[in-house]
């Protein structure tokens, strides 16, 4: 059986995606394994979890009884963060509580759910391995 180029290249197109997703996705469980043992006794944590401690990261003051709002801000700052790497956010100031406030550069694009899902991994995957 023959394949025509466009056949070929198609193939080779979605196998090296294929490669690239498996890749992201083992370091992404093996780094929730990790996050996991440390920070949750072994229970498996959750990207909003895991958006949580790099909020908590970035904030600098380490892990304080914060409100629900805080919370989410916390949320706020860390998918401006992972993000900011991207050219989709720049930090802009510190206000004087000690808050980071990012600016958005272009809209985050819109996206399948597996798309989003797989661009948030690769993002906090990125930010564990530089910091």
């Amino acid at each position: 059986m023959f394949f025509s180029n466009s056949a070929i290249s198609y193939l080779c197109k979605n196998r090296t995606y294929m490669d690239i997703s498996l890749s992201l996705e083992e370091k992404y469980t093996q780094l929730v394994k990790k996050l996991s043992d440390q920070f949750a006794d072994g229970d498996i944590m959750k990207i909003e979890a895991i958006l949580y401690l790099i909020g908590v990261q970035e904030f600098g003051k380490g892990f304080l009884p914060f409100s629900k709002d805080d919370k989410i801000n916390l949320m706020h700052i860390a998918v401006c963060k992972i993000f900011e790497p991207y050219g989709y956010y720049r930090l802009s100031n510190t206000d004087s509580d000690g808050w980071p406030h990012y600016e958005t550069l272009i809209p985050l694009p819109s996206l399948a759910l597996n798309e989003q899902t797989n661009l948030m991994k690769e993002a906090v995957v990125k930010y564990f391995e530089n910091n």
